[in-house]
């Protein structure tokens, strides 16, 4: 697909999108902020095209809160039950709308991963960086927590080396589906961190 074309889509998709879905981030914003406090948006480094690292937006999903020992907690304990609820129907993920405005991200790509992650790819894995990261893509319409990481990778430069502006309209109308029957799981959230392939 020619990337001016991609890029002029995400663009107009994008801006629609944020047009129409304005109340909607606003009221997420406002739920956020009364039940969790500051910082309403939460934002973390990631791995962008040609694994260049950029901060991705999302609406904040834990509490910042130690324990009552002050011990640490992992992250599936700070979640909150309204974090569960925007996770579930990936709403926490909104922000990344702006994300892709600003073209760091595009609307459908392999996900974003932590930028650790970079050295622990295979030459085959790190293939998923050479295209733009995506707020959804092929593999989180195929793949749940039950698929390991080296599926997901494998489904990310499917991805890649299959990429049509069709494929791409494909990809989308079905994380509508998803989004409106169960919710989506993202490939590389919760407690499974990739440690490397064995």
């Amino acid at each position: 697909m020619p990337i001016m074309l991609k890029r002029a889509f995400d663009l107009l998709v994008s801006l629609v999108m944020i047009a129409l879905l304005t109340p909607a981030l606003l009221a997420v914003a406002c739920l956020v902020r009364i039940r969790m406090g500051s910082p309403v948006i939460f934002t973390q480094p990631r791995s962008g095209l040609n694994g260049k690292p950029f901060l991705v937006y999302k609406f904040r999903t834990m509490t910042s809160a130690p324990s009552p020992d002050g011990s640490t907690t992992s992250d599936m304990q700070r979640l909150t039950p309204l974090g569960k609820f925007l996770r579930r129907y990936s709403l926490d993920e909104l922000p990344q709308l702006f994300n892709v405005v600003a073209g760091d991200l595009s609307l459908v790509g392999p996900r974003p991963l932590l930028v650790e992650y970079e050295k622990l790819y295979t030459p085959e894995q790190a293939r998923r960086n050479l295209v733009k990261p995506g707020v959804t893509g092929w593999t989180q319409i195929h793949a749940r927590n039950s698929t390991d990481w080296d599926e997901k990778f494998r489904l990310d430069v499917w991805y890649v080396d299959n990429r049509t502006f069709w494929l791409d309209l494909r990809i989308l109308f079905a994380t509508i589906k998803v989004l409106r029957s169960a919710g989506i799981t993202q490939a590389g959230n919760g407690d499974t961190r990739f440690r490397g392939s064995t």
